[in-house]
C-alpha cells in the first residue's frame, strides 16, 4: 500500500468512478490508475469497486469504509506538509475563501478590511457559490474557509460556527401599495409575484417555508443567484422580493423601499465553515478571529475536536 494508491482511490470517487477523467487531473495514464488499484484490492484482500463491463460501477460495502479511511489518511498527510509550509513561506500566504454573492457583497468587505490591517502579505480569493458548493469547497479542501447561510450539516466533517443573525425585509419599488399597509401579512405579499434567489439558496427555502405553512403559493416570476440582480429587477416592477436586510441601503438603493418582515420570516445566521479534520495555518485562524473575537485558535480547534 503506498499513498499514490490512496490517492487514485479517493479521486476516481471524488469524480464519480470515471478513471479517464481522474487519469487526465492527475496527468498520467489511465492503464496505470487501474492497476494501482488491482494492486491495492489484491493486498488487502477485498474488492473496492464493484464492476460491470470493464467499468467501475460503485464502491462495495469494504470499499467505501477503506476510501474514507483513506480520505483521512491523505488529510493527514497534507496537514503535516501545511505545518512546514507555513514555518518556510510565511510571507506567501493565501486564504481561499468560499461563499456567496449576498456575503461577498455585503458582509465581507469590512471583515477583510479589518483583516488586511492585520494581514497586509496574505493573499485572499474569493470562490463564490451556492451553499451546497461553498460546503463541497470547504469538504474538498479547495477552500481553506466558507461563509454562508446554509450550515453544511449535510457534509461530513464541517463544522459551523454561527457568527451574525440577519433579519428580513421586504424590497418594493417606491410608491408601491404594499408601504401604505398598517400590517404586512403573507397574504399581502402573495398578491405580488416574487423575485427570488433560485431554489439551492437557502433563503429561498426559508422564504417557501413561511408562505406553505399559511397554505399560500406565491407566484414565483423570476430566480437569481444575485442579490443585486434581484433589486434591479424589483425597480423595473417584475415583482417584489424578500431578502437580508444587509442587502438594502437607502443611500444606494433610492429606487426601493424595504419594509421590516422580521415579524414574517426568520432570521437569516451566516456561519463560517471549517474542516473539523483539516490543518488551518494561522491566518485563517485570524479570519475566524476577526469574524468573532472570542473564537480564537484554542476555541474553535477544542469546538472541532467537540
Amino acid at each position: 500500500m503506498n499513498l499514490r494508491q490512496l490517492r487514485y482511490i479517493s479521486e476516481i470517487v471524488r469524480r464519480d468512478l470515471n478513471i479517464s477523467t481522474v487519469a487526465a487531473a492527475l496527468h498520467t495514464a489511465q492503464p496505470g490508475i487501474s492497476k494501482q488499484v488491482r494492486l491495492l484490492e489484491d493486498e488487502l484482500g477485498v474488492p473496492i469497486f464493484v464492476r460491470s463491463r470493464g467499468r467501475l460501477s460503485a464502491l462495495t460495502e469494504e470499499g467505501a469504509r477503506i476510501v474514507e479511511l483513506a480520505n483521512r489518511a491523505l488529510d493527514e498527510i497534507d496537514n503535516i506538509h501545511s505545518v512546514g509550509r507555513e514555518r518556510r513561506r510565511p510571507a506567501s500566504r493565501t486564504l481561499v475563501i468560499a461563499t456567496t454573492h449576498t456575503q461577498a457583497r455585503y458582509v465581507l468587505p469590512d471583515i477583510l478590511k479589518r483583516y488586511a490591517r492585520r494581514h497586509p502579505t496574505v493573499r485572499i480569493n474569493l470562490r463564490h457559490g451556492d451553499p451546497a458548493q461553498i460546503a463541497a469547497l470547504v469538504a474538498s479542501g479547495e477552500a481553506d474557509i466558507g461563509v454562508t447561510t446554509g450550515t453544511g450539516d449535510n457534509v461530513k466533517d464541517l463544522l459551523a460556527l454561527p457568527y451574525r443573525k440577519m433579519k428580513r425585509v421586504v424590497i418594493v419599488p417606491r410608491g408601491h401599495p404594499l408601504l401604505q399597509r398598517k400590517r404586512l401579512t403573507l397574504k399581502a405579499l402573495a398578491r405580488y409575484p416574487l423575485v427570488t434567489y433560485e431554489p439551492q439558496f437557502t433563503g429561498r427555502r426559508e422564504l417557501m417555508r413561511a408562505f406553505e405553512r399559511e397554505g399560500l403559493t406565491p407566484t414565483l416570476f423570476v430566480s437569481a443567484i444575485d442579490a443585486d440582480v434581484i433589486k434591479t429587477c424589483v425597480e423595473q416592477g417584475l415583482g417584489i422580493a424578500v431578502l437580508s436586510e444587509v442587502t438594502y441601503d437607502p443611500e444606494r438603493d433610492p429606487r426601493l423601499r424595504a419594509i421590516p418582515a422580521g415579524n414574517l420570516f426568520a432570521p437569516s445566521t451566516t456561519s463560517v465553515l471549517l474542516h473539523r479534520r483539516r490543518y488551518l495555518q494561522q491566518h485563517a485562524y485570524d479570519f475566524v478571529e476577526t469574524c468573532v473575537p472570542a473564537w480564537t485558535r484554542a476555541q474553535v480547534q477544542r469546538m472541532a475536536s467537540g
